[in-house]
């Protein structure tokens, strides 16, 4: 008599096998972590045109996910400081391993798959050194913590893979914290943000610092585009009188650029950046405040502002063609031409992109 277990392997030989990919739950564009209205959390896959394909419950408040290359399986981030990290099965919501910050550690909401999927990255705080620390998982082996080495600086915030496959670019937002100080800041007057291009190994490639003038804009989250561009948003610690850029660019081998609209525009996004994209065709970068009710799209070429757009509490963005997706905390998903759905959902800070 067949058994399940050889009809399921014959299947998977032949091909026939259902595909557990993306396409299985509705091939999602991102990832987004929302509260529903009855108050309970979740994970939902979000396409380009504004339709929910998925939502899957958390046990609390999301911040990022990390969205595996192949497989319709995420990693959902507990909103920082967290010790937790869930892997979910997203055709259903099973929880295929819970992942969790080893002793005098809490991770930092973001994480990244190695090209293959067989390694996850993390960003965490070794709070009692006071060091950004990047864990390594093994996929294939249930998720299980193999390794770990240094970010490059302090509080490693977002954490992305270089299109070589071979490297990963951190945002070390150079705040240091602690969780008995719950989420006071310890280091403004001697932070040092910084971009760290490190190897697969933990190497550091390339560290890049912003002029002490911008010691206190911390450099929180990270867009890529496939020529190695990395756009990079910053987050004020100091007065808000200043108004300093929030948005940056950088390549690698040489400086970064810092891109403005003007000071009153500048001040408008109150000191906070949530969240950065670059367009599909890599020709715009865009950043959100949530604070400020504003969206910002400049031209990647020029560094020109080329529009300015306002949204009640908006703050995920995603690239898609030549424009945006952008998310708000009432539950609107539109673009800069206008509203594409409304959902009962609390969208939360970003908008990770699925390769479906």
């Amino acid at each position: 008599m067949t058994t399940r277990r050889r009809l399921l392997a014959g299947l998977a030989a032949s091909s026939l096998m259902p595909s557990l990919g993306w396409s299985s739950v509705g091939t999602p564009d991102f990832l987004s972590a929302a509260r529903r209205a009855d108050g309970q959390f979740v994970l939902a896959g979000l396409t380009r045109r504004g339709d929910v394909t998925f939502t899957i419950a958390l046990p609390a408040r999301g911040h990022a996910a990390a969205a595996h290359p192949d497989r319709a399986e995420a990693v959902a981030f507990a909103r920082r400081p967290g010790t937790f990290a869930v892997v979910l099965d997203c055709r259903d919501g099973t929880v295929l391993a819970r992942l969790t910050a080893p002793a005098e550690r809490h991770f930092y909401g973001h994480g990244a798959f190695s090209a293959d999927g067989k390694r996850l990255y993390t960003s965490e705080n070794d709070y009692e050194a006071g060091l950004g620390i990047i864990g390594v998982w093994d996929v294939e082996a249930g998720y299980r913590r193999i390794g770990e080495f240094a970010s490059g600086g302090v509080g490693p915030h977002d954490i992305k893979l270089m299109p070589d496959g071979r490297s990963l670019v951190v945002a070390n937002g150079g705040i240091e914290t602690h969780p008995d100080m719950g989420r006071t800041k310890l280091n403004l007057p001697v932070m040092q943000p910084s971009l760290s291009y490190l190897s697969l190994d933990g190497d550091l490639l390339e560290d890049v610092t912003l002029p002490w003038a911008q010691h206190k804009n911390s450099i929180r989250h990270l867009a890529l585009h496939t020529d190695g561009t990395v756009a990079f948003a910053m987050q004020w610690q100091g007065a808000l009188k200043d108004s300093p850029p929030l948005l940056g660019l950088h390549q690698r081998g040489t400086p970064p650029r810092l891109l403005s609209v003007s000071q009153d525009s500048d001040r408008r996004l109150n000191g906070y950046a949530g969240s950065v994209s670059l367009s599909g065709d890599g020709a715009q970068v865009a950043i959100t405040s949530p604070r400020g009710g504003i969206l910002h799209v400049f031209d990647v070429t020029s560094g020109a502002a080329v529009a300015v757009h306002e949204a009640t509490d908006v703050c995920g963005i995603g690239g898609v063609g030549q424009g945006f997706v952008y998310t708000t905390g009432g539950g609107l998903v539109g673009t800069l031409n206008g509203a594409l759905q409304r959902h009962d959902l609390q969208w939360d800070n970003h908008l990770i992109a699925v390769s479906a």
